[in-house]
């Protein structure tokens, strides 16, 4: 079964096992899916309310985009979970001949290659999410803002999460011309969207507090 087909139920007492997947990736793109989904949400709250008209196109916009970015991230969770096997294997591979340590060695650099690019994707889509959240904590309904500001801080946490899965990977490359290239597009994401989740955040908790 894959793991969005899995209930709620089952994908967390799935993830507090030790079977290898789901994990931190796959969470994390569960968590950037759940903060895109809550902004969607604030979006079909905003649409066709005379109060919102002007702004009923945007929203319908940011409305198709969002539903497609779930439907992504959703996607990832499987992903990260596929890219797992691969580098599980090649950790199980023999290394008892020079031959033999020598394929072990490209396999399983190939193998944390693609373990680096799903959380990649994942950072990726989560950035995305945090830009769609602060544009419905713009435009979206008052009475739903909170709601915007949930999604910025998932989105924000799916972010981080996932650039740890990064991080793990790209620590074992033989190659750290690559690894320190991946290492830097993670870090250019983090350094730009958690900064801007935290202002989204600030603004939603500042509409909420002030009388």
């Amino acid at each position: 079964m894959e793991m969005k087909d899995l209930s709620c139920a089952q994908f967390l007492a799935q993830l507090a096992s030790k079977a290898p997947t789901p994990g931190g990736g796959g969470t994390a793109a569960l968590a950037g899916a759940a903060g895109v989904a809550l902004g969607n949400m604030v979006g079909c709250l905003t649409t066709g309310k005379k109060k919102y008209a002007a702004v009923e196109a945007d929203i319908q916009a940011l409305n198709a985009r969002a539903s497609a970015l779930r439907l992504e991230l959703e996607a990832l969770v499987q992903a990260d979970a596929d890219a797992f096997a691969p580098l599980a294997a090649a950790y199980s591979l023999p290394k008892d001949t020079p031959e033999q340590t020598a394929h072990k060695a490209a396999v399983l650099e190939a193998a944390l290659d693609g373990a680096s690019a799903v959380p990649l994707q994942i950072m990726e889509k989560c950035a995305e999410g945090i830009a769609l959240a602060g544009q419905y904590a713009a435009k979206g309904s008052v009475l739903a803002v909170s709601d915007a500001g949930c999604a910025a801080v998932l989105c924000k946490a799916a972010l981080q999460a996932a650039s740890l899965n990064v991080f793990i990977n790209t620590k074992l490359m033989v190659d750290r011309t690559h690894a320190a290239a991946l290492d830097a597009r993670a870090d250019a994401l983090l350094a730009e969207f958690v900064p801007r989740a935290d202002e989204i955040f600030t603004a939603v908790s500042g509409k909420l507090r002030n009388k």
